[in-house]
């Protein structure tokens, strides 16, 4: 025994010397934790917050006031009053098919407009200052008539004519408006010129048939009114002139200088009524040349 423990101590002799660091290492590696910060001063706590209220019991049902319901309007007054679109979010609004709503009705008819009212209305005729002067540069005589008023025939502003430029006289006279006096003025200027050109003697006159007539076309009671019923036709019989015989309206053999004046006068009228009729356009024409101021559709003439 005392040898086992010599050589213990023999052993315990020999061996190195340790630091004391060393030994104190694993105490040194292990990680101590931060000091903590000061106190906050009493100026700078936030306020601490004070204890929501309790909520109150709820209230017993038998207590509770009722509301009405609001009272909707019907769905076609609202799309009637209001025809907007239904939201995109509600899909069963876009479902519903639209429900038309009905045209509004036409405005009563005034009592003034309706029934014998409406035929004792007066329409303010037309200006024709600016063509009344015109016909006196022309040389033109005539002179204003009262308005004519006979059933459904009119004439706000008719004229009487009694002359034409360069002496040519209407020995019956013409009651006219005064946009046919005009054409028919302008007219007996190209007549003149072909007279004497044709024929080597001046134009004189003009022998009409009618110029205002209440009647109908062709003087059928039941056809359509007539441009004489508005004063706005002139029927030529015959032409005179002065050193020779009068030519009447009527066919007439071709080679003739009187056929021949006929047929160019009567072409030359196209270019001044909107109608232009005679010997060959219908039996009620065989006889004189029907000029009138008919208003078509599109500007239509005829000239027949």
């Amino acid at each position: 025994m005392m040898l086992a423990g010599g050589t213990l101590a023999v052993g315990l002799a020999l061996l190195p010397a340790t630091p004391a660091r060393a030994v104190e290492a694993p105490a040194s590696a292990v990680p101590t934790p931060p000091p903590l910060p000061p106190e906050r001063p009493e100026a700078l706590k936030p306020p601490v917050a004070e204890p929501a209220s309790p909520t109150p019991p709820a209230r017993p049902a038998e207590l509770k006031p009722v509301v009405p319901e609001p009272i909707r309007e019907p769905v076609k007054d609202v799309i009637r009053d209001k025809p907007s679109e239904p939201a995109k979010d509600s899909p069963k609004e876009t479902a519903k098919p639209e429900i038309p709503s009905p045209p509004p009705s036409p405005p009563e008819r005034p009592p003034e407009l309706s029934g014998s009212a409406a035929l004792a209305l007066k329409v303010t005729p037309p200006d024709d200052t600016a063509c009344r002067t015109r016909l006196k540069r022309l040389g033109v005589d005539f002179e204003p008539l009262p308005p004519i008023a006979e059933g459904q025939c009119t004439a706000p502003l008719p004229l009487k004519v009694t002359k034409l430029a360069d002496g040519v006289t209407l020995p019956q006279g013409a009651t006219l408006t005064c946009r046919t006096a005009e054409a028919l003025a302008r007219w007996a200027t190209e007549v003149q010129v072909e007279a004497e050109r044709t024929l080597k003697h001046p134009l004189t006159g003009l022998e009409l048939g009618g110029s205002y007539v209440c009647r109908g076309q062709n003087h059928d009671v039941d056809a359509k009114l007539s441009e004489h019923a508005f004063a706005n036709a002139a029927d030529i019989m015959a032409f005179t002139f002065g050193g020779r015989a009068s030519i009447a309206v009527k066919a007439l053999p071709e080679g003739s200088d009187d056929a021949q004046f006929l047929r160019t006068v009567r072409m030359k009228a196209c270019g001044f009524f909107r109608t232009v009729l005679g010997p060959g356009s219908n039996a009620a024409h065989a006889n004189h040349l029907h000029f009138d101021e008919r208003e078509r559709s599109g500007g239509h003439r005829l000239c027949e």
